[in-house]
């Protein structure tokens, strides 16, 4: 197995010394989909230490267009998508120490992960979680990688503490659609593009090449042939939260979290989330994926055996079932 690293210690920014810093190294993956299983590839293939994952869900057959990890077998037997990754992973490079954690990312699950980790990349699919990870990892100072895509176009951003930009201070800057797979689809080059600028940074970090890192937001829109870097420097804000002069970490606190309860004996979960969803905006986005009723106070829709139903105070009841973690799948689907 001595040649295995061959190609990439031949490239003279990495060489022998970066390949041994990177056997070295711990990466954290939070989400095992689009993003998150060709960046696991990508890392276990260059000979990470090690990697931990972390992700809620199980393999559906509408992953397998785009999650390169997965298989047919994988989605006929629902295998939840972090198991499935390792063994796959674990089939690619044995030498890997890849731990897989089949539960929801929180600041009480994340932070006793965090422990040896030398950076996270984001392979979430909603704000929530990203928000959650912005506070906790500018708390514990660690660098993280965003990322985010849909239909054509995606986004990514190197934020490390004390330095750089937060995602707070990016999102008050650059305009997110809330868009999701779900409502407009996506397309593999899309996801492949993101996780090649996101796999770059991880490496340029796990050598220490802090030097080479790019210090711009990319966009891109792959359809319609727009590329652009943002130099976001001044987003930075002195007042900010999460990286201002004093930090208090919003995200973290439980008023600033997504409730969730299930409602005795009525087989649906209501969700209250830490935001306001605007009824119309929604209903627009809603109705590219099934019929949407509306009058002046709600809007309903069925999706995935389930009906679910929007009020204007953010509230949204999951009918047709009593599992959290399937209320706030579908809701995440929706809403983004």
């Amino acid at each position: 197995m001595k040649d295995r690293y061959s190609r990439q210690t031949l490239f003279k920014p990495i060489g022998e010394e970066g390949q041994r810093k990177i056997g070295q190294k711990h990466v954290l993956i939070v989400g095992c989909g689009a993003l998150g299983s060709p960046n696991a590839e990508n890392l276990v293939r260059a000979g990470i230490g090690k990697l931990t994952i972390i992700d809620r869900d199980y393999v559906e057959v509408s992953n397998l267009q785009r999650q390169q990890l997965f298989t047919e077998k994988d989605a006929i037997d629902q295998m939840p998508k972090a198991i499935a990754a390792k063994k796959r992973l674990t089939a690619i490079n044995s030498s890997v120490q890849i731990k897989a954690h089949v539960m929801d990312a929180t600041s009480q699950s994340l932070t006793p992960l965090l422990e040896d980790v030398d950076l996270v990349i984001d392979a979430t699919d909603n704000f929530d979680i990203r928000f959650l990870m912005n506070d906790l990892l500018q708390k514990v100072a660690i660098p993280w990688i965003f990322g985010s895509c849909v239909g054509s176009t995606g986004m990514s951003y190197t934020i490390l503490p004390k330095e750089t930009p937060c995602l707070q201070c990016l999102l008050d800057t650059i305009p997110v659609s809330g868009a999701t797979c779900d409502s407009v689809g996506i397309i593999s080059p899309a996801v492949q593009m993101v996780v090649a600028h996101q796999s770059t940074e991880v490496l340029k970090l796990l050598v220490e090449d802090e030097d080479a890192l790019r210090t711009r937001l990319v966009t891109f829109d792959l359809w319609n042939n727009h590329y652009q870097t943002v130099n976001v420097e001044r987003a930075k804000k002195r007042e900010c939260p999460t990286c201002g002069v004093e930090p208090i970490y919003t995200y973290l606190t439980y008023e600033a979290q997504t409730k969730m309860e299930i409602l005795c004996g009525r087989n649906t979960v209501q969700i209250r989330p830490n935001r306001e969803v605007y009824l119309e905006e929604l209903a627009d986005r809603l109705q590219k994926i099934g019929p949407v009723k509306r009058n002046g106070f709600l809007l309903s829709m069925e999706y995935q055996s389930c009906r679910i139903v929007f009020f204007h105070d953010g509230r949204a009841l999951i009918h047709g079932t009593n599992s959290i973690e399937k209320a706030k799948s579908v809701y995440y689907q929706l809403v983004g």
